[in-house]
């Protein structure tokens, strides 16, 4: 029975993976309301929410909850910061590697986009990533596959580009 020891219990397994991935596609400052409508969401629709499945769901839901945010207008910042510090990495160094995968990522459909976010940042392959995409489990190796290919495809363009400029400056 889907009562609210069972949102309870789903709010404290997924709020924070949620608040993450919402996060890291919106602004700060509208993470928490958005994750709230998202689990706001799971209870209107918990007899919806497949067993064992729960967390692709919610990050599907979410996805849906951003699209209708972002058409709402407002503009919504986008942060890049690691999630901790780490000490040894040269600032200057991880801002040009940071701008670089941005300049290739910017390269992929957001399609590809999407997926490989959803594997990278989120964690997800296989059944989930399926279950986020709307598609089979074959179908989600299959874009995950496909969009590996056209990201290392785009980063060996970006990079010949990027030494056909750096020898022609040092001419």
């Amino acid at each position: 029975m889907r009562d609210e020891a069972w949102f309870d219990a789903l709010f404290r397994a997924h709020s924070t993976a949620v608040y993450r991935y919402v996060a890291r596609r919106a602004a700060r400052d509208d993470a928490q309301d958005l994750t709230a409508d998202v689990l706001a969401t799971a209870w209107r629709r918990r007899d919806d929410v497949p067993d064992g499945a729960e967390l692709p769901w919610l990050y599907r839901t979410a996805s849906y909850v951003l699209a209708n945010h972002r058409r709402k207008g407002r503009p919504t910042p986008v942060e890049h910061l690691p999630e901790e510090p780490d000490d040894d990495a040269d600032p200057a160094r991880l801002a040009v590697a940071d701008d670089d995968v941005r300049r290739v990522l910017a390269l992929l459909t957001p399609r590809d986009r999407r997926i490989l976010l959803l594997h990278a940042w989120e964690g997800l392959d296989g059944d989930a990533l399926a279950a986020v995409l709307g598609v089979s489990r074959g179908g989600a190796d299959a874009a995950l596959s496909r969009a590996r290919a056209r990201l290392r495809e785009a980063w060996s363009d970006a990079s010949g580009a990027r030494d056909d400029v750096d020898a022609t400056q040092a001419r």
